[in-house]
C-alpha cells in the first residue's frame, strides 16, 4: 500500500468534501481516502498494484472534481488586486441595483425611465440587465452546483444554483408578459433576489477564503523559516543558487548572520546556532565539525561549510509540516458525525424545498408565492456551517501546536488528549536528561566554581570518556574557552592527568587517590553525593583535594512543575522505568511522583499499559528510546520527545520538538479548547438551520393582490 496527498481543486463546502470522499472510498484500489476542505486536498491510501497517480487523479475528475497533482506546499489563496476590484465593483453594483429594485418602497427619487410605475418596461429592463450581469460574475456556483448535481453529490452550490435559476427563470416569464402588457406581472419579478443571493454568496466565500488562509499561517511560518536561496562551493569557487538546486552531497557555505539553507553535517569550520525554532533552547548551540545542522537554523558568529544530506521533502522542516498536513487529513470521531450529518442534509434540504411548494400550491397560494417559499428554503439552508464547525478549529489548534513545539500525527489526539487521566512516564532521556551532567559542586578552595570548572573542562576535552562530555558540554553552553592542557594522561580506570597554569591537576575517582598516595578527608562528602545517585569526580591539585563535584542524569527542566500541574488536574502520574529501585524512587520522589515501577523489561511496560487500559484508564504514555516504543504504540496517546530515538517517534502519535514536557500541558489544554469551540460551531450550526428552515417555510403568509396598482409596498421578496 502506498500514501499520497493530492491538492484538489474546485471544493466549495462541506457537501463538496464529503461527496469527493465518499466516491473515492468507492474505487477499488483505493483503500482508505479522507478528504479535507481547508487544506484542499485528499490522503488517499491505495494499492500500488491496481492504481497510479494517473488513475487517483482520473478518479477525482469522474467526482467533479481537479486533481492538481500531489500536495507540494501549503498555500494561501491570496486575493489578487484585479479579484478585488471585481468584488468593490459588484459591490457597487449591488447597491445600485437594489435602489433601483427597492428605492421607491421609501419614496427615494427615481429617473423616470426606470420608474416602477412611469416605465414598466425600462424598470423590468434595467433589473434583468442587472441580473444578467451577476448570473457571469456567479456563474463559477451555478456551474458547481450543476456538476455536484450531475455527479449526484449535491451541495451548498446546488441549492444556491436551484433556487437562483427557479427565481431567474420565473422571472424572465413574467418579464415576456410585461413586454406583452400585461403589468401586473411586475409584481413577480425576482432579479433583484438572484443578485442578491449570489452577492452575498460570493462575499461568504472572500471571507471564507481569508479566514481558511488564515488558519494555514501557523503551518506556513515553518516553511517561510526556510531561505530561499543557497550558497553553494564548486569548483573552489563560491555560487549561489535556489533551494531547488541544491543536490545531496554538495557543500554549502554559511556565514555569520545567513540562515542554514539545508539539513546537513559540517565538515568545516564551528560556530554558534540558533536552533530555538525546532528546539525552543534560547540558547545557542555550539556546532564542530561532524555535527548536524537543521534548515532554518540561524548561524551566530561562524563561517561553516556543511555537506547537504537532507533536501527538499526530506529536511526536517518538509518532514514537520508533512505530519502536519498528514493530521489534518485524519478525521476525529466528532467530525465524522458532523460529515455524515451534512452528506445527508442538502438532499433532505431540496426534498424539504420540493414538498413545501407543492403543499403551498395545495393550500390555495398562488406560484408566485410558493416559489418565493421554494427559494427561501433552499438559500437560508447551510451545510457549510455544520462540514466546517470541524475542520476549521482542527487545522486551527494544530497549526497552534506545530507553533508550541507539538507535532501532532492524527486530528484524532486533539479530541482525546483532554480525555487522559493518567500519564506514564519513563525515567532516562524523558523525566531525566539522559545524559550526565554536573549536578553539584563542593568547592574546598578559593577559586571560584565557574574557574574550577574550566580547568577541569580543559582536561576533559582530552578525555573520551562519558564523564568528561559533562564538562566540556558545560564549558560549551556556557560559553567558557579551554586553557592549554600539557603533559596529559590518562591513568586507566582511575582517572586523568594534566598540567594547566603551570598547575598539576589530578582528576579521577577516589582510587586515583590511593594511586597518588593522597589522604582522602572528604568520604562523608563523598557518601552524601553517592546517596543522591551522582557519580564523583575527585578534583585534585598540587596534591590537595580542592573539590568533590557529582555528575549525574539530572532531572529536566520544569518536570517538577509539570508533574504538579497534573496532580493538580487530577491526572495520575507514574514512573516506569527499567532502572533500578533506589534511584527510580529518590528521582521520583524529587519531582512529587507518588507511583514508580522499577526494574521492567520492554515487554513489561507494554503489559503494564495493557493492564492499566483494562482499568478503563485512559493512559498516555511519555518515552524516547527502543525499548520505549512498543509501550508507546499501546497507549492510547504515545508522546515521544524528540531527542528521542527515530523508531520512539516513529511508535508515538505525538511528538514534542523541544524536549519540553511542559508542552504535554499546552497538549491537554489546547485539547480541551478544541473540544469546546467545536461544540460550541455545531451547537450553532444546528440551531440556526433547525430554526432558520421552519422560518423559511412559513415566510409567506398572504396572497398578492394583482389588482392592486404598482405600489411596490404590496411587492413582497425573500
Amino acid at each position: 500500500m502506498k500514501k499520497i496527498i493530492l491538492s484538489i481543486e474546485g471544493m466549495t463546502c462541506s457537501a463538496c468534501s464529503n461527496g469527493l470522499e465518499k466516491y473515492l472510498n468507492k474505487q477499488d484500489g483505493i483503500k482508505e481516502a479522507s478528504v479535507n476542505l481547508v487544506m484542499a486536498n485528499t490522503s488517499i491510501i491505495y494499492d500500488e498494484k491496481k492504481l497510479n497517480i494517473e488513475n487517483l487523479n482520473e478518479f477525482v475528475k469522474k467526482a467533479g472534481f481537479k486533481s492538481l497533482g500531489e500536495f507540494k506546499e501549503i498555500k494561501t489563496e491570496k486575493k489578487s488586486k484585479r479579484e478585488k476590484i471585481k468584488f468593490i465593483i459588484f459591490t457597487i453594483l449591488a447597491i445600485i441595483f437594489m435602489y433601483i429594485a427597492m428605492g421607491h418602497m421609501i419614496n427615494l427619487p427615481t429617473l423616470d425611465f426606470i420608474d416602477i410605475n412611469k416605465n414598466p418596461i425600462g424598470y423590468t429592463s434595467c433589473l434583468f440587465i442587472f441580473a444578467i450581469a451577476f448570473i457571469i460574475y456567479g456563474f463559477d456556483i451555478l456551474k458547481n452546483g450543476y456538476k455536484n448535481l450531475i455527479h449526484k453529490t449535491p451541495n451548498m452550490d446546488t441549492l444556491v444554483g436551484i433556487g437562483v435559476l427557479s427565481s431567474f427563470l420565473y422571472s424572465v416569464y413574467n418579464m415576456i408578459s410585461i413586454f406583452q402588457g400585461k403589468n401586473s406581472a411586475i409584481h413577480n419579478l425576482y432579479f433583484e433576489s438572484v443578485a442578491m443571493v449570489i452577492y452575498f454568496v460570493k462575499l461568504g466565500r472572500y471571507l471564507d477564503g481569508i479566514s481558511k488562509d488564515k488558519t494555514k499561517e501557523a503551518i506556513q511560518k515553518l516553511v517561510k523559516i526556510t531561505p530561499e536561496q543557497a550558497t553553494i562551493k564548486r569548483d573552489g569557487k563560491e555560487k549561489t543558487v535556489t533551494i531547488d538546486e541544491v543536490k545531496k552531497g554538495d557543500i554549502v557555505i554559511s556565514k555569520p548572520g545567513e540562515r542554514i539553507s539545508v539539513d546537513g553535517e559540517i565538515v568545516e569550520g564551528k560556530t554558534h546556532l540558533d536552533e530555538s525554532f525546532i528546539t525552543g533552547e534560547s540558547k545557542p548551540t555550539t556546532k564542530g565539525i561532524g555535527e548536524k545542522v537543521i534548515a532554518g537554523s540561524i548561524n551566530y558568529d561562524g563561517y561553516i561549510e556543511y555537506k547537504a544530506e537532507k533536501i527538499g521533502k526530506e529536511s526536517t522542516i518538509s518532514e514537520i509540516v508533512k505530519l502536519v498536513v498528514e493530521a489534518s487529513n485524519t478525521k476525529a470521531p466528532i467530525a465524522k458525525i458532523a460529515d455524515k450529518v451534512s452528506s445527508y442534509f442538502v438532499p433532505i434540504v431540496i426534498l424539504i424545498a420540493i414538498l413545501t411548494f407543492i403543499a403551498y400550491l395545495i393550500l390555495g397560494h398562488d406560484f408566485a408565492n410558493s416559489l418565493i417559499v421554494f427559494v427561501t428554503i433552499l438559500v437560508v439552508a447551510c451545510p457549510c456551517s455544520l462540514g466546517l464547525a470541524t475542520p476549521l478549529a482542527i487545522v486551527v489548534s494544530e497549526g497552534l501546536c506545530a507553533n508550541n513545539g507539538i507535532l501532532v500525527k492524527k486530528s484524532e489526539i486533539l479530541e482525546n488528549a483532554q480525555k487522559i487521566d493518567t500519564i506514564v512516564f519513563d525515567k532516562t532521556g524523558t523525566l531525566t536528561y539522559g545524559i550526565l551532567k554536573i549536578s553539584e559542586i563542593k568547592n574546598y578552595s578559593n577559586i571560584k566554581d565557574e574557574e574550577l570548572l574550566q580547568l577541569v573542562g580543559s582536561i576533559e576535552s582530552k578525555s573520551t570518556h562519558p564523564i568528561g562530555r559533562a564538562f566540556t558540554s558545560y564549558l560549551e553552553e556556557n560559553k567558557i574557552k579551554g586553557l592549554e592542557v600539557k603533559e596529559f594522561g590518562n591513568v586507566s580506570g582511575y582517572g586523568i592527568v594534566g598540567t594547566v597554569n603551570n598547575q598539576k591537576m589530578i582528576i579521577g575517582n577516589a582510587k586515583i587517590l590511593e594511586s597518588y598516595n593522597i589522604e582522602n578527608k572528604y568520604e562523608k562528602d563523598e557518601l552524601e553525593l553517592s546517596k543522591k545517585g551522582n557519580s564523583i569526580v575527585y578534583v585534585v591539585q598540587n596534591n590537595n583535594i580542592i573539590a568533590l563535584i557529582g555528575v549525574n542524569d539530572i532531572i529536566r527542566k520544569n518536570v517538577k512543575e509539570v508533574i504538579q500541574k497534573l496532580n493538580q488536574n487530577k491526572i495520575e502520574t507514574i514512573m516506569l522505568t527499567g532502572d533500578n529501585k533506589e534511584t527510580a524512587e529518590k528521582i521520583a520522589k524529587d519531582i512529587g511522583i507518588t507511583k514508580v515501577i522499577s526494574n521492567v523489561l520492554p515487554a513489561e511496560k507494554t503489559e503494564m499499559i495493557k493492564k492499566l487500559k483494562k482499568e478503563n484508564k485512559n493512559v498516555m504514555m511519555c518515552g524516547d528510546g527502543i525499548n520505549d516504543s512498543p509501550a508507546l504504540a499501546t497507549a492510547d496517546i504515545g508522546v515521544s520527545i524528540k531527542s528521542g530515538t527515530d523508531i520512539a517517534m516513529d511508535s508515538a502519535d505525538v511528538i514534542l520538538t523541544r524536549n519540553d514536557l511542559d508542552s504535554i500541558i499546552k497538549l491537554i489544554n489546547i485539547s480541551k479548547k478544541t473540544i469546546k469551540i467545536i461544540k460550541q460551531n455545531l451547537f450553532w450550526a444546528f440551531f440556526y438551520n433547525i430554526l432558520m428552515i421552519p422560518i423559511a417555510m412559513r415566510s409567506i403568509k398572504t396572497t398578492r393582490n394583482s389588482n392592486k396598482p404598482y405600489d411596490c409596498k404590496y411587492r413582497n421578496g425573500i
